[in-house]
C-alpha cells in the first residue's frame, strides 16, 4: 500500500511539473495595441525567437532586440525623428503575460498588448 501511494504522489508531481513547464507563455510573437485616435489601426512589437525585434506600424520607433530577465522585458532600438537618431534601451516590468495578452509597466504607464494571430 505504501508503494502505491508513493507511486501515485510521484506521478501527480511529474504531471504537475509537466503542466507548469508545458504551459509556460512566451513573449515571442507579434503584440499590438490600438493606435490612439486612429480607429482600426494597430501598432506594436514583433519579438522573434533568438532575441530579434521589429516595430509594427511605427516608422519612428525601430525595435532591434529584446530579452527577458525574470519579470522584466528589455527592448533596444532606435528612435528616429527631427533629423536625429537616438539609441535606446527600455526596461519594463511584465505585469501580465498570457497566451493572448501582454501587459507592461513602463515607469508607471501601463501598456496593454494583444497577441496578433
Amino acid at each position: 500500500m505504501y508503494l502505491r501511494k508513493k507511486i501515485l504522489v510521484a506521478t501527480l508531481l511529474v504531471g504537475l511539473l509537466a503542466a507548469c513547464g508545458g504551459s509556460a507563455t512566451s513573449v515571442v510573437g507579434t503584440w499590438v495595441e490600438p493606435v490612439p485616435g486612429m480607429a482600426g489601426q494597430v501598432q506594436g512589437i514583433k519579438m522573434e525567437e533568438g532575441g530579434g525585434a521589429s516595430s509594427v506600424n511605427m516608422a519612428t520607433l525601430i525595435y532591434e532586440s529584446w530579452k527577458q530577465e525574470g519579470g522584466k522585458l528589455i527592448l533596444t532600438g532606435k528612435s528616429i525623428g527631427n533629423g536625429q537618431t537616438i539609441e535606446f534601451t527600455n526596461t519594463m516590468a511584465i505585469k501580465k503575460l498570457t497566451a493572448d495578452s501582454l501587459v507592461l509597466d513602463n515607469r508607471g504607464m501601463e501598456i496593454r498588448y494583444a497577441k496578433q494571430k
